[in-house]
């Protein structure tokens, strides 16, 4: 008997065969049309920063357990996933998250010992935001063919499902994404309407539509990642090697990698072992990609302690968070504390810290009506809090071909294509450029290290406001290593303090040389 063939519209629109992530473009969405998840965007960041500067003391100790509610939207019968490829997809979860993936073998050598247990498993929802039993798992059929990272699938009015509270559950939408996208999700601090992951079905779970090369579930762990704020291993500054993750132990990268790389993969002077290329962040097939870094564990955890303290429950392990660094050297000339033989010495005064790094070098200091930073006779001063407070920015500093969009790209006032930002309310600038896979324009990012002269000229008001998160953080970083000098002088300084001592020291020198730079000194 003839069997007949499907017709045209009900086939599947061919999976991907390049990762492509719509989270920065939703982050950049975001920071122009919503002010408050501007705000908490730096409040995220800073309370990164102090976390990681007191060695992730506040860390839960145990493993989180985060209930998992999984929207199925499909139009198509095939899009409906079975609750078989759900369950896939959660025990990927499970084991890269606990780094138990039996492809962890596959680290090269020399980045083996960065690899971390995040210390987060996931489990299905077993309770509904009423209390009745539940499977986890939602499946609404709409009539949109596809939907893009415009959040409108994590809506019933726009045919897609409600969002679950976020303070009990994760959030993951499946359906199908348009234009090659395979997923996308919002950083902390969006609305609770719209929190959560965002995943194409073919690059969901380990069977059923699972396609190659992401039918390892490794797209869900990588938007997850993004969930619990972790940012693209290359920074997401188009190829400029200026971009920054906020992580301590991955390389500077140049950009995305795409396909199978092989090791090493140099890039931005980063020799002799190049790239991270297997890490979830990179843009690699699910194949390729293997491991969080200790230093992505600790802002997981900093997540977890800041942003996403409500959600989850803890059960007892005898894992932990590597912490490790080089031991201090102290000199005993009371109230100066040495942190290497040729390093910086911070010292006190009875009216306030002064930072001397040598004797030609810059000189912090914080006067009651605003600091002041001068870093040499002839450079630049920054000051903030004149009524109102500005920040002047060099105009001879040329931009760099890779920080410069084409005009076309430059949303040249408020509104742009998402709406308004009323004046006074911390317009965080323009959107610059689009599409995905870091290409198109200038990247976006609020309170990073690291940015150039061109990000400050381009977006001049969201350029102060990250100077003054810097001035913020300069202040809590000189407070907290004065209590290190106290401690050391009375001698209750333990090793342990001693290492924090020492990341808090590089951490404040970055924090710094930022202010410098912003400043074109």
């Amino acid at each position: 008997m003839a069997t007949t063939a499907p017709a045209a519209a009900d086939k599947l629109p061919p999976p991907p065969l390049t990762r492509s992530c719509g989270t920065m473009p939703v982050h950049e969405r975001l920071l122009r049309s919503d002010p408050e998840y501007a705000r908490l965007r730096i409040v995220s960041e800073n309370h990164h920063f102090n976390f990681r500067a007191m060695g992730g003391v506040n860390a839960r100790t145990g493993v989180t357990v985060i209930p998992v509610v999984v929207h199925v939207v499909f139009k198509l019968p095939a899009q409906n996933i079975s609750d078989a490829q759900i369950a896939s997809q959660i025990a990927v979860l499970n084991r890269d998250f606990r780094k138990t993936n039996g492809d962890i073998a596959s680290i090269p050598q020399p980045f083996k010992a960065l690899a971390a247990d995040a210390r987060i498993e996931f489990v299905m929802a077993d309770k509904d935001p009423n209390g009745a039993a539940t499977t986890g798992i939602t499946r609404t059929q709409t009539a949109s063919d596809s939907f893009s990272d415009d959040d409108k699938v994590k809506s019933a009015a726009t045919g897609g499902a409600d969002a679950w509270p976020r303070d009990k559950y994760l959030n993951l939408w499946v359906c199908q994404l348009g234009n090659g996208l395979l997923g996308y999700a919002q950083f902390p601090g969006g609305a609770a309407a719209t929190d959560g992951v965002v995943i194409l079905h073919s690059g969901f779970g380990t069977v059923g539509t699972a396609a190659v090369p992401f039918n390892l579930g490794r797209s869900a762990t990588h938007e997850i990642g993004h969930w619990l704020n972790l940012r693209h291993i290359w920074g997401d500054d188009g190829g400029g090697c200026n971009g920054d993750d906020f992580i301590n132990d991955t390389p500077n990268q140049a950009d995305h990698n795409f396909g199978k790389p092989a090791f090493p993969h140099l890039s931005c002077n980063n020799g002799p072992n190049g790239d991270l290329f297997m890490n979830y962040m990179d843009y690699t097939d699910d194949d390729s990609m293997f491991m969080f870094s200790a230093g992505q564990v600790q802002r997981i955890q900093a997540c977890l302690d800041g942003d996403r303290a409500s959600i989850g429950t803890q059960k007892p392990t005898l894992a932990a968070i590597d912490h490790t660094g080089p031991s201090l050297k102290f000199i005993d000339d009371g109230g100066s504390l040495k942190f290497k033989d040729d390093g910086p010495s911070l010292k006190f005064r009875d009216d306030g810290p002064s930072l001397k790094f040598r004797d030609d070098g810059p000189s912090l200091k914080f006067r009651d009506d605003g600091p002041s930073l001068k870093f040499r006779d002839d450079s630049p001063s920054l000051k903030f809090r004149d009524d109102p407070s500005t920040l002047k920015f060099r105009d001879d500093v040329k931009m760099p071909i890779h920080d410069k969009p084409p005009p076309s790209d430059i949303a040249t006032g408020f509104g742009g294509d998402v709406g308004g930002i009323p004046h006074g309310g911390g317009d965080p600038g323009p959107l610059i450029g689009g599409g995905h896979r870091g290409q198109g324009g200038v990247p976006f990012v609020l309170s990073t290290p690291h940015h150039s002269m061109a990000w400050t000229q381009s977006f001049p008001q969201a350029a102060q406001a990250e100077a003054q998160a810097l001035e913020q953080q300069i202040a809590e970083y000189e407070a907290a290593l004065g209590e290190f000098v106290q401690l050391e002088a009375a001698g209750q300084l333990s090793p342990e303090m001693h290492a924090q001592a020492q990341a808090m020291e590089e951490e404040y020198a970055m924090l710094v040389a930022e202010y410098q730079r912003m400043g074109g000194g």
